[in-house]
């Protein structure tokens, strides 16, 4: 890097720590983690897609297309269910707890079934979320001590402390602003190494002469994912929209944007657009992780510095060796403020349902100014724990991105029957659905340790149907008195009809993926 790159660079952490002064006045609770409800819905839109469509997809996506053994264009089988399972939110599950008004979601389980069943699915979230940010962390670290030579212990202190000051200082509307911004940077990031990396390659021409056309492959109809990760379209959906569902409904990191709407209208136009947007998004990732890989595969000497067990470095190698001063900077402040959205996002959500859960314990309501001193440190004690988890976070999955959906997979199918029983159901009670809980997931561990050939997809499926099953037979046996649940419709026939539709013409979009290519120069 030159010294332009590190001007851009320093000059963005700078304008991070701005953006947290000049927004640090919070008054209550509402304001520090919803925003005091007074967003917009594109700005949460942005925010939503950063803290995922982050840099673990700009480093770890790419990778998997264009390097990992079994990979290539199948990864875009991740974003077909989506749309159907923002269907599902929409249909009465994210109205409802807009509705109800909470901080944190998991206070509709309390309300609903017991404060138990809250602690125990809080739990739940702040072990994988905790977890799951810290891998996110961990594959910044990597494009830094490429670019910028810094080692690991360094690189993750300067994201963590940064990271820590403007979060804490600024609360939601900091973190949403952060990633707006950041998510139009990655996006540019993205398009700019595509271009770059054709011209490099030679054309469209040479890309499809050096990969193998499995690798253009993106939808499998030939298996049903009993054999191993060999991503068929079966699980790939029915996977796909219980762990997209329990993300964007059950996951706080996510939730929370939504309570943070001005309206039920605008949730709905929200999470409309993250449906449409994302696999377009996707497929630029995936592109250019296709047009890298066959640089790679064309030049030895590249080739030669992608360590041959980690394909998560085949970008950063990339940007450094490619891209030019200047644009250089400008990707790597791109993906560090990707990498600090999701850890800010994180830190924000995490905090949001410790404080609640120790006001619960206590038994203690908190004034607002004891409530936000509170918030903010438990916001930095959960920074430190996410920087310490990521120390020891590359060890898990071939790439990066698969890890995290892989630790999601085990708890998510159990904590969306557990909402989704609280909305729909006014049988179940709180014994039968906190011991689905912990069977679903007792189920879904035995299968990760056991090294079960079951594609891990399937877990959100199998956690999914024994927690509902085992819900349902236990709240049956004790004989539970009716609940009456009031619920929010938020889907109409029309909108559920258009959400199904555009999976469909994603999986047809997919299925002639090989065919398309044919057309381009």
């Amino acid at each position: 890097m030159s010294i332009l790159d590190y001007v851009i660079v320093s000059s963005y952490l700078i304008g991070l720590l701005l953006l947290g002064f000049f927004l640090r006045h919070q008054h209550n609770k509402q304001d520090y983690f919803l925003g005091s409800r007074s967003l917009s819905w594109p700005a949460l839109t942005l925010s939503v897609m950063a803290t995922q469509l982050s840099a673990v997809s700009f480093i770890s996506a790419p990778a998997f297309v264009g390097l990992r053994d079994g990979g290539g264009l199948i990864w875009l089988s991740y974003e077909l269910a989506l749309p159907i399972a923002v269907a599902l939110l929409l249909w009465k599950l994210m109205p409802t707890l807009h509705r109800i008004g909470v901080v944190s979601v998991y206070d509709f389980l309390e309300q609903r079934f017991s404060r138990f069943t809250r602690l125990l699915i809080s739990a739940v979230f702040q072990f994988s979320r905790s977890f799951a940010t810290a891998i996110m962390i961990y594959a910044v670290s990597i494009l830094l001590q490429s670019t910028m030579g810094i080692g690991q212990y360094f690189s993750l202190l300067a994201i963590g402390i940064i990271t820590l000051i403007y979060s804490a200082m600024g609360g939601m509307k900091a973190v949403v602003y952060g990633d707006a911004i950041q998510m139009v940077l990655i996006v540019a990031g993205a398009c700019v190494c595509l271009w770059v990396g054709l011209g490099a390659v030679g054309g469209w021409n040479v890309v499809f002469d050096t990969i193998s056309a499995a690798r253009l492959q993106a939808v499998n109809v030939s298996t049903f994912g009993m054999h191993g990760n060999d991503f068929g379209l079966l699980p790939m959906l029915f996977g796909g929209v219980i762990l997209y569902a329990s993300y964007y409904g059950c996951d706080q990191s996510e939730a929370q944007r939504s309570l943070s709407n001005k309206s039920v209208g605008d949730l709905r136009k929200m999470l409309f657009a993250v449906a449409v947007l994302r696999f377009p998004i996707v497929l630029i990732y995936c592109l250019a992780g296709l047009v890298v890989g066959s640089l790679v595969m064309t030049n030895a000497d590249l080739r030669q510095q992608i360590p041959i067990d980690n394909p998560d470095w085949m970008m950063p190698i990339f940007i450094v060796q490619y891209l030019p001063n200047g644009v250089l900077g400008l990707l790597v402040v791109a993906i560090m403020a990707a990498a600090m959205s999701s850890l800010s996002s994180a830190i924000n959500s995490l905090a949001a349902v410790t404080t609640e859960d120790i006001q619960r314990v206590r038994k203690k309501r908190l004034n607002d100014n004891q409530y936000l001193n509170l918030a903010r440190f438990a916001g930095i004690c959960w920074g430190g724990i996410t920087l310490t988890l990521s120390l020891y976070a590359g060890d898990i999955a071939p790439t990066i991105i698969e890890a995290i959906n892989k630790i999601g997979s085990v708890f998510y199918g159990p904590v969306l029957a557990t909402f989704l029983l609280g909305v729909h159901s006014r049988r179940v009670n709180a014994k039968g659905v906190n011991t689905g809980l912990l069977v679903g997931v007792a189920v879904n561990l035995s299968l990760w340790l056991s090294e079960s050939d079951v594609f891990w997809f399937w877990w959100n499926v199998t956690g999914f149907a024994v927690c509902v099953v085992t819900a349902l037979s236990i709240s049956q046996l004790s004989q539970s008195e009716r609940v009456n649940v009031v619920t929010t419709k938020g889907l109409s026939a029309l909108e559920g009809l258009l959400l199904v539709s555009w999976t469909a013409i994603l999986i047809a979009f997919c299925l002639s993926l090989p065919t398309l290519f044919t057309f381009l120069p």
